[in-house]
């Protein structure tokens, strides 16, 4: 794994009309570190939710009004927005500060009480909550694998490129629609529906989609052998709907 040279010190500069999606502030920046080099791997914890968008270099950006705890291991960065001296002092930590991530950085994202928002991040993703809606677009990689995961809110994806697609909710629904075919798929709930929509083009999937009450619509081609592409989407209660666009 390529290692490059890192600047701990975290030095604020200063932007103005910036546009870091909804819910960013428009004042400064606080700048992390060089993550750099493709492969590395960035994993973010927080106690409220998270906006993820793409740096335009190779440093990590993250919102000023968060407090930022930088540590480094290995080819792993650790970033912890938990507020922890402020929920001791009383003060608010922001709902949905937002972090600029380098291309090929692939991210790990622990949230709770509030959503996850990626948009146009060009790597690996595993973004976990648990109250709140996990919501991704553009965003993947021709190998990358996209594991998007909460309790109680909905998982929706639009223009994924990846090749292992995982997404699973409790309560709530899940909608994933794919820019390139995914080698395998599953998405799963409890209380909710699920959809999938791949390319016209796909290549023809082993497909399980079971529902305990709702009904499954498979419109895709489809081949009994379990080797190749293949997709497992279940509920409870909801319907299960597959269909190329």
């Amino acid at each position: 794994m390529l290692l490059v040279s890192v600047v701990l010190t975290v030095l604020p500069v200063a932007v103005s009309c910036g546009d870091h999606g909804s819910g960013a502030s428009n004042g400064s920046v606080a700048a992390g570190p060089a993550l750099g080099a493709s492969g590395r791997h960035l994993v973010i914890t927080t106690d409220n939710g998270l906006l993820l968008r793409p740096a335009d270099g190779q440093r990590a950006i993250v919102d000023d009004r968060a407090d930022a705890d930088w540590s480094h291991r290995d080819g792993t960065w650790t970033l912890d927005l938990s507020c922890a001296d402020r929920a001791r002092s009383g003060e608010a930590c922001p709902r949905m500060p937002y972090v600029e991530v380098p291309d090929g950085v692939s991210v790990t994202v622990s949230a709770r009480n509030a959503g996850i928002d990626a948009a146009g991040i060009a790597a690996a993703l595993d973004l976990t909550t648990l109250n709140g809606d996990v919501t991704v677009t553009r965003s993947g990689g021709d190998d990358a694998a996209v594991r998007l995961s909460t309790r109680n809110g909905s998982v929706r994806a639009t223009a994924l490129d990846t090749r292992r697609l995982y997404a699973a909710t409790t309560n709530g629904d899940v909608k994933l629609a794919c820019a390139t075919a995914p080698s395998s798929v599953t998405a799963t709930t409890t209380n909710g529906s699920v959809g999938v929509t791949v390319p016209h083009n796909a290549p023809a999937y082993a497909v399980t989609a079971g529902t305990d009450n709702g009904r499954a619509t498979v419109a895709v081609p489809t081949r009994d052998v379990p080797h190749g592409p293949t997709m497992t989407l279940t509920t409870v209660n909801g319907d299960v709907d597959v269909r190329g666009d």
